[in-house]
């Protein structure tokens, strides 16, 4: 028995793992055991993880591919801790990570938990451009773990925590491909589990590498929240209907300015406003442009993914995998 289960889903990401693993075994508390569950991969960590059986407490599974909710189900059932801790596998974790969740369990003790990302140092201009898009006030409305917010902070897997017996009671991750880590923060609140953010638990993500990968991520989240609305109505708020606004707005603005080029001034103050900001919060001009870029993608991507499920899921009435098996269930 120990007290944190870290579980970690990983498909055809060993370079990940290793770099995982390495900040996991730098961690300031020692008082967990490290689960790797191998997705189906072809392309396999177990050589990774072997490497670092000396210095941890991890065990390592393959299992035939079925999405990374259920293969985060299977990691719990070898748990052995009080507290499961789910990350993703492209995630770094400063040394006294466990340690800051530790201190808030013992100060505050609660069921569920999570923690906000942040970029390292050592990602890329783009990453970091993407990290800030993904974060940012002014285009996630801080909803992933920001200081001001447009809604209650809903803890995500890439950092999420749970008592080892609510999550069984909960039945774990649904089959959903994607938003499942989402659907699950919503069945921890609607069960009356208590759920809080613990923003010095804070762990490096590294998102995607380009735009175009960063467009489809952003677009299938789109689609996952009208996936979650149709299971749970009361889950989708205003912030969530703000990028397809977005994007409705943008191709208006920019059809008006073919008669009207003062139609363009709105898109340049909004640019503005996303370099000035990103470019104080990075100490970078080229990642500040380039934040500019990562914001137009993150936003249209998600509205584009959000209208178009909104066609198929509630005016065609397809149901979740007609409409997306080509998306999450391939």
């Amino acid at each position: 028995m120990c007290y944190f289960s870290i579980i970690v889903p990983v498909f055809n990401r060993p370079n990940e793992v290793e770099e995982l693993l390495e900040s996991i075994s730098k961690q300031s508390l020692s008082d967990f055991e490290v689960i790797i569950v191998e997705d189906g991969s072809t392309v396999k960590c177990e050589e990774v993880v072997q490497r670092y059986q000396d210095t941890l407490n991890v065990k390592y599974y393959y299992k035939e591919n079925s999405g990374p909710g259920e293969t985060r189900n299977y990691g719990s059932g070898k748990s052995n801790g009080e507290y499961l801790i789910i990350l993703d596998s492209d995630c770094i974790l400063p040394p006294d990570y466990l340690k800051n969740v530790h201190d808030e369990l013992q100060n505050n003790p609660c069921d569920a938990f999570g923690g906000p990302d942040r970029a390292h140092e050592s990602f890329t201009p783009v990453q970091k451009a993407i990290s800030y898009a993904m974060t940012s006030f002014f285009t996630t409305g801080g909803i992933r773990g920001g200081k001001k917010k447009l809604d209650k902070f809903y803890p995500r897997s890439f950092n999420l925590g749970i008592r080892k017996d609510a999550f069984d009671a909960l039945g774990g991750f649904s089959k959903m491909r994607f938003g499942e880590d989402i659907d699950l923060s919503i069945r921890i609140f609607d069960n009356g589990y208590s759920c809080r953010l613990f923003p010095d638990a804070w762990v490096y993500h590294k998102r995607r590498t380009d735009f175009r990968k960063f467009f489809k991520q952003v677009h299938n989240s789109g689609i996952a929240r009208i996936n979650l609305y149709k299971r749970h109505p009361k889950s989708l708020k205003l912030v969530h209907l703000l990028p397809a606004c977005f994007t409705l707005g943008l191709l208006f603005l920019l059809i008006l300015s073919l008669f009207w080029p003062w139609a363009l001034l709105p898109i340049a103050i909004y640019m503005l406003l996303i370099f000035f900001d990103a470019t104080i919060k990075e100490k970078s001009i080229k990642i500040g442009l380039l934040s500019i870029v990562a914001s137009f993608v993150q936003l249209t991507g998600y509205g584009t993914g959000f209208l178009r499920a909104v066609w198929r899921r509630l005016i065609l009435r397809q149901d979740e995998f007609e409409a997306y098996k080509k998306n999450f269930y391939k």
